[in-house]
């Protein structure tokens, strides 16, 4: 890692833990600023460091840069769910783009298509149930979103990279707990916990690249 990525990593952590704060506290006119800021250092850390694949990069800047849109639209007083829903999606068509180009596994990709079955079995077919009684008309964007992001954890897991497979997971835990909370059964501590594996997730992401 260069000496600006690792300052501006830092930076990062700093917005983001400020963002806990802000999030555990209520604290809305924070939350504007740091919940963004923290996607913006990250992406700025992801173009200062020395990546192993220049080409992965690119694309993981791709879905910082998405995924930075995405929380703009969800933060919004105003309930923006799908767009931010979209922008979050292309985000993750993002990863797997570059995680393709990083080069699968072929067992690898049998292994994280078994976690991927285990956690839809499961934790997935709640939610369904939830988006049909609670809001059935986003019943096709939200099976869509989970499609897309089951496949970037597969790819995740096919790159054999640590850091990727960590990352992967801990942003597919964020979105699942987004999903929870808005269609199954909201907890008093659920956006901390959303916005914790979010940040955590894109960092290892991050890291990753180098």
């Amino acid at each position: 890692m260069t000496g600006l990525a690792g300052v501006l990593l830092a930076i990062a952590a700093v917005c983001a833990a400020i963002d806990w704060v802000a999030v555990r506290n209520e604290h809305r006119p924070v939350e504007y600023v740091f919940k963004p800021l923290t996607l913006v250092m990250l992406t700025a850390t992801a173009l200062a460091l020395d990546p192993f694949d220049g080409t992965v990069r690119t694309w993981f800047v791709i879905a910082l840069v998405l995924s930075l849109v995405g929380d703009v639209f969800l933060m919004l007083p105003k309930d923006r769910f799908i767009p931010g829903l979209v922008a979050f999606l292309l985000a993750h068509i993002a990863y797997v783009v570059g995680m393709v180009v990083s080069g699968l596994d072929p067992l690898a990709v049998v292994a994280g298509l078994a976690v991927i079955a285990a956690a839809g079995a499961t934790m997935g077919q709640r939610v369904i149930i939830g988006v049909r009684r609670t809001a059935p008309g986003m019943l096709g964007p939200v099976m869509a979103y989970m499609g897309v992001i089951s496949a970037m954890v597969v790819c995740a897991v096919g790159t054999g990279r640590a850091l990727t497979i960590a990352g992967a997971l801990f942003f597919y835990a964020s979105d699942a707990l987004i999903a929870w909370g808005r269609f199954v059964a909201p907890k008093p501590w659920g956006r901390l916990a959303v916005m914790v594996t979010y940040h955590v997730g894109q960092a290892l992401l991050v890291l990753s690249l180098i």
